[in-house]
């Protein structure tokens, strides 16, 4: 990709790593203005369509706050109930005339390949927000770019690293469209843990392998972190699943708590999940008595994501060299953590 105004971004496909890089030199520009140090009205008077047809709270909201930090309005509908898509409206139809009223949409959508059909019919860019099972480029760029610091920070490299992802791979997007960025990088190993109903697709295993990178499949948890540098879990989609009892036979599954981090861990393991955690008794596959371990990254995570959609904002809409030019000081009390 070397252009990005006026673009779609609809998957991590269309990204080389000159275009990762980009999109993360921009993402690190944003931060005082997402801690509040600053901030800079580069987008005064522009509209976001905020289309989520699936429920969400971090994806949605952090869209919509990482626009209204750039200066632009936000105008949101939420599922498809209470939009015209439940009358028969096709994505085409309702894209042609929603893409009057926005000068950008950020859309999720539970079908596969939908927010590509869509972006066929819109004369704005349009930012994929998640589409069923199939991708999340936007979830994918920030869990690279939280990989990429947390692994600086200790002086780790991508290119190099191991990586075990723990959980649902076959319905968990964020782990297909993450495995896709990975594959840019050199000799990453991969351990892919599941039960063999909820394996990894076919699909991306046959990318990792024909970029030359090690892996591992397997169904049994313990044995297999004691060389990851990072540690990506997941929650069982049970939306995706036909009933929730199918569903309720896998959560719970693979778990991981203080104790078994310590035996089964390298010291500076980093654990990152994509949120929502399952906190729920019979899931809970991420432990609270993790919450101050300081190899934690799933709060940084997030807060991450506020800075790669800010940036993928001012890309698309081609005001990233405008940033400064635009700042003001914040004249409200503010106090935010450091990312």
């Amino acid at each position: 990709m070397t252009q990005f105004q006026g673009s779609h971004i609809l998957s991590v496909n269309q990204l080389n790593l000159d275009a990762v890089q980009e999109i993360f030199s921009v993402a690190s520009r944003m931060t005082p203005y997402a801690l509040r140090q600053k901030r800079t009205t580069v987008l005064d008077g522009a509209i976001l369509g905020n289309l989520f047809f699936e429920p969400s709270t971090r994806t949605r909201v952090s869209f919509g706050s990482a626009f209204n930090l750039l200066g632009g309005k936000v105008n949101e509908t939420v599922g498809i109930g209470t939009s015209s898509l439940s009358k028969g409206e096709s994505l085409y139809d309702t894209a042609r005339v929603l893409s009057s009223y926005s000068d950008v949409i950020a859309m999720r959508h539970p079908d596969a390949y939908s927010v590509r059909e869509f972006a066929e019919g819109s004369r704005v860019p349009v930012i994929n927000g998640g589409d069923g099972p199939n991708e999340h480029p936007t979830q994918a760029l920030l869990d690279l770019f939280t990989i990429q610091k947390e692994l600086a920070a200790g002086g780790r490299t991508i290119s190099g690293m191991h990586i075990a992802m723990v959980g649902d791979l076959k319905f968990g997007r964020t782990v297909h469209s993450l495995s896709r960025l990975l594959c840019m990088y050199k000799d990453v190993s991969f351990t892919l843990i599941s039960p063999k109903e909820l394996a990894m697709p076919d699909y991306v295993i046959d990318d990792i392998e024909n970029a030359g990178h090690k892996i591992t499949i397997t169904d049994q948890l313990e044995g297999n972190l004691d060389q990851a540098d990072i540690l990506y879990l997941t929650r069982i989609q049970e939306e995706r699943f036909p009933s929730q009892e199918e569903a309720n036979k896998y959560r719970g599954k693979f778990r991981l708590n203080h104790n078994i981090y310590t035996q089964h861990c390298k010291s500076n393991t980093v654990i990152m999940h994509p949120l929502p955690r399952d906190s729920r008794e019979q899931a809970n596959e991420l432990d609270n008595d993790l919450n101050s371990h300081p190899n934690l990254a799933i709060f940084r995570q997030a807060d991450n994501g506020l800075l790669i959609r800010m940036a993928l904002f001012a890309l698309t809409l081609g005001v990233d060299s405008q940033l400064e030019q635009h700042e003001c000081p914040v004249n409200w009390y503010s106090q935010k953590a450091d990312f």
